[in-house]
């Protein structure tokens, strides 16, 4: 029953004619079970986060077992309300929206210029956005919010956009996708008398969607997980994000329970996103390549 779904399967290493061969049975069963193994590892601390944060403090710390004796939701509600966490949700949310927009505005302009407009120096510029792939983005932090705080925009949400308008691994992303594109569509757009501008937004675009969906995806998670930036820039304003609050937990009266709670509050977004959106993550990284 096990290997009867092999039978119709298309695409992998191993076909249904190999099922034949007892060890290539023993051997799949194998590669199975180590697969399951490594999922349980992957998602205990997550569903110990979850169980533990049902617990009160006494029972957390004293007891020893994963489950906890109740699983009351009414400690949730009052840990969102003790903690204002909607106010964190809508910081969190409008630093992730402008970072959407600037991930795929800029980040596809220079890919653009790039793929089609293939300009002079066009080569360098490419090989300089290769290059700073190399290179950590902590190295250059202390530079970054030296010239933040130089210009004023310190305590804003501009620059934690401007950050992902500014990132190599979309410019590249984005390229390859361009570079697949069949050239007549700009040559019959420009023939009609399209600008460049119009070709990107009114014909490119459009048929960019696979790959914008791919961008917005990494987008979301990173900008939602973002803590060093936004710490140094929005730690002491009103415009605190969901990830910098947990880290002023620690300083906070809250007990471990309730920390526990935040965390789980702090994941329910990228989880969600990750269960509908599965699939276009984990093509992610072949995406450029494919033809709209």
């Amino acid at each position: 029953m096990f290997f009867k779904r092999y039978s119709k399967k298309q695409e992998g290493i191993i076909r249904f004619y190999d099922m034949h061969s007892p060890l290539v049975k023993v051997a799949t069963i194998l590669i199975f079970i180590a697969c399951v193994i490594m999922i349980v590892i992957s998602l205990f601390p997550s569903i110990w986060v979850v169980l533990g944060s049902f617990k009160d403090i006494r029972e957390f710390r004293r007891e020893q077992s994963l489950l906890p004796s109740s699983y009351d939701f009414g400690k949730f509600i009052k840990t969102w309300g003790d903690f204002k966490f909607m106010k964190f949700y809508i910081n969190s949310m409008i630093s992730v929206a402008g970072s959407i927009f600037c991930a795929i505005l800029f980040n596809g302009l220079i890919a653009y210029s790039l793929s089609i407009l293939k300009p002079k120096g066009g080569n360098i510029v490419l090989g300089m956005i290769l290059w700073s792939l190399l290179i950590p983005a902590t190295t250059s932090i202390v530079a970054l919010y030296v010239n933040i705080n130089s210009i004023g925009l310190n305590q804003s949400f501009i620059p934690l956009w401007l950050s992902f308008g500014a990132n190599a691994f979309y410019v590249v992303l984005f390229k390859q996708f361009f570079d697949s594109i069949p050239r007549e569509y700009f040559e019959a757009a420009t023939i009609d008398g399209c600008s460049d501008l119009n070709v990107f937004f009114m014909i490119l675009m459009p048929i960019s969607k696979s790959i914008i969906i791919v961008v917005c995806i990494f987008a979301v998670t990173a900008a939602w997980s973002d803590f060093l930036l936004p710490y140094l820039l929005l730690s002491g304003s009103t415009k605190e994000t969901v990830m910098v609050r947990l880290f002023q937990f620690r300083t906070s009266h809250a007990t471990d329970v309730e920390i526990l709670r935040a965390i789980v509050f702090s994941v329910i977004p990228p989880t969600i996103l990750f269960i509908l959106f599965q699939k276009q993550i984990t093509d992610g990284v072949t995406a450029g390549g494919l033809k709209g």
